[in-house]
């Protein structure tokens, strides 16, 4: 029996099982999400089950009042803050929540992540801002992080996580990745005697370059 949008939420899968066997999420905490090709709905992962158990017909199909169009699973609780997000970013295709440790370290301690490392404002833009904190799966929580994350391909959600928002699944994890990595690296250099962030001029000029040469064109 097929199941319908089966390509997409099979990349859904395999990014969840990667973010997990990387550290990015422990247990069933996190969540993914990417936009339907052709069709004005998302894919997001089921709430509460593990990721190396999340079979494609699993993942919901939500439109874009998070409406269930297709699963019999609940969706994850906080599906109100990825709709958010593909509503304000047209160039968003999809979204990934991540509870890793260093990220998690700085989003309890309330604090961004600067822009001092080079590959870190090249994929997120500046800065890794901090969101105002609300309770999980909340509304409020929701336009929090759509705020801070405007101009931006990642925020800390104050006392849970990150967020990271990009191109496409294979984009958003590569960003939640960096920005993990920032965050270890961050909490390291305080210890050496703090931060040094990069110019202004310098992140544009870096940002510019990312978007516009790096890789095969």
């Amino acid at each position: 029996m097929s199941v319908k949008y089966e390509a997409i939420r099979q990349s859904i899968i395999d990014i969840g099982i990667e973010m997990a066997d990387s550290a990015l999420v422990v247990g069933t905490w996190g969540n993914i999400s990417a936009r339907v090709p052709g069709e004005d709905y998302i894919a997001i992962t089921p709430s509460g089950v593990d990721y190396h158990a999340i079979k494609p017909e699993d993942i919901v199909i939500l439109d874009m009042e998070g409406n269930i169009i297709d699963s019999d699973k609940k969706p994850s609780i906080e599906s109100h803050m990825h709709l958010a997000v593909y509503k304000d970013r047209k160039d968003v295709n999809a979204v990934i929540h991540t509870h890793s440790t260093y990220c998690t370290a700085m989003a309890i301690a309330r604090k961004p992540i600067p822009a001092a490392a080079e590959d870190m404002v090249q994929i997120v833009g500046g800065d890794v801002r901090v969101s105002e904190y609300f309770l999980p799966g909340s509304q409020e929580l929701a336009h929090s992080a759509t705020e801070a994350l405007k101009g931006r391909n990642a925020v800390i959600l104050a006392n849970h996580g990150c967020l990271g928002a990009g191109k496409d699944l294979k984009e958003t994890l590569k960003i939640v990745s960096v920005v993990e990595k920032s965050a270890q690296a961050t909490i390291y250099a305080n210890i050496l005697g703090g931060v040094v962030e990069l110019e202004q001029k310098d992140v544009d000029f870096m940002r510019d370059f990312y978007l516009n040469k790096y890789g095969q064109r």
